[in-house]
């Protein structure tokens, strides 16, 4: 069975094989062992926080294999980003100017450096190992963040953002940085990257171009890929543009890769998942592919499986694998989603 849970410090072993997997531009994992201990560390004390009101708590989950107890995913979730560290983007805008005198108009686009998005909540971190990407595994471990955002919405921000991986080579350079790292930063893609994924960003306030960049003075191959995503992120944005996620003019800073937005009950699988009260016994094995999650937090549990559900009724038979492997009780609730 593979179960969603919580992330533990026994897991740091296999968190850091996943940021060594993962890549250039996965910024919220960087290799780096002291951090990542750090982020665990953070992440445990945020699931048994007491919250009134979201300010720097971080849900980092993984997914784990119980048949073999290998972990081969992670997903994640950020509280209200910006409110510790500085959270940069640029924002898209435009300049008029008209004359009369000589009868020209020209609108010209620009890129401004911005905190916009500081308070909003954070979907973040997803990976899945490559032998595990089949059988709506990936849709599975992304969509399971939205029924711990419906069960727990006081703990985050109102609006949710997601920041798209923008366009870049195999050696991770990105056409949108190159003219940043020779008229102002001076130090290559994968050294910001990896700086800004450590928290450390003094940099960005002390180099970067403290007013609105004319879109048109750049390099055309650094205007071409404003807003555009990774040949492999495009899968993620389409499930998140089917969630009701969109861009509002925000793109990344490093990579121009767009951020897109929605509010926490606008998003559809919050407002379509349910929840059921559990009956424990023989489940005829027929109906269809659902999302499931208990409703608690530190033990937080999720998975998929197949269920037997009625628009008619709020109860729902599992079977007591399924219980066991979601931590819950006869007549305890679970929440839902069709997968």
């Amino acid at each position: 069975m593979l179960i969603i849970r919580p992330i533990c410090s026994s897991d740091f072993e296999a968190l850091y094989q996943v940021a060594e997997e993962s890549g250039h531009g996965f910024t919220s994992l960087p290799v780096n062992e002291a951090l990542l201990r750090s982020k665990i560390e953070r992440v445990e004390a945020s699931f048994n926080k007491q919250v009134d009101k979201p300010f720097d708590e971080g849900y980092l989950m993984v997914l784990e294999d119980t048949d073999t107890g290998e972990v081969v995913g992670t997903c994640g979730l950020e509280a209200a980003v910006g409110m510790e560290d500085a959270f940069y983007h640029y924002r898209l805008g435009t300049e008029v100017y008209h004359s009369e005198q000589i009868d020209v108009r020209n609108e010209v686009e620009t890129l401004t450096l911005c905190h916009d998005y500081t308070g909003a909540a954070e979907l973040c971190t997803l990976f899945l190992r490559a032998s595990y990407r089949k059988n709506n595994n990936g849709r599975m471990l992304s969509r399971s963040r939205f029924l711990f955002l419906a069960q727990h919405a006081e703990r985050f921000g109102q609006t949710v953002i997601a920041e798209m991986r923008g366009e870049s080579d195999e050696d991770g350079s990105s056409p949108f940085y190159g003219w940043l790292q020779q008229h102002f930063l001076g130090i290559d893609f994968v050294q910001a990257d990896y700086l800004s994924g450590l928290g450390q960003k003094a940099f960005m306030a002390e180099m970067m171009p403290k007013n609105a960049v004319y879109v048109c003075l750049l390099p055309e191959e650094a205007q071409k890929v404003i807003g555009e995503v990774h040949a492999n992120t495009r899968p993620a944005l389409n499930l998140l543009q089917a969630e009701g996620f969109r861009c509002r003019g925000y793109v990344d800073i490093f990579d121009g890769g767009p951020t897109v937005e929605c509010q926490l009950q606008d998003i559809r699988s919050v407002r379509e998942s349910r929840l059921l009260t559990v009956n424990i016994g023989d489940s005829n094995g027929q109906g269809s592919k659902f999302i499931i999650s208990n409703t608690q937090l530190a033990n937080y549990r999720a998975t998929s499986a197949t269920l037997d559900i009625s628009e008619d009724s709020d109860n729902v038979t599992i079977s007591a694998e399924l219980a066991q492997g979601l931590m819950v009780q006869q007549g305890e609730q679970i929440r839902v989603l069709a997968l």
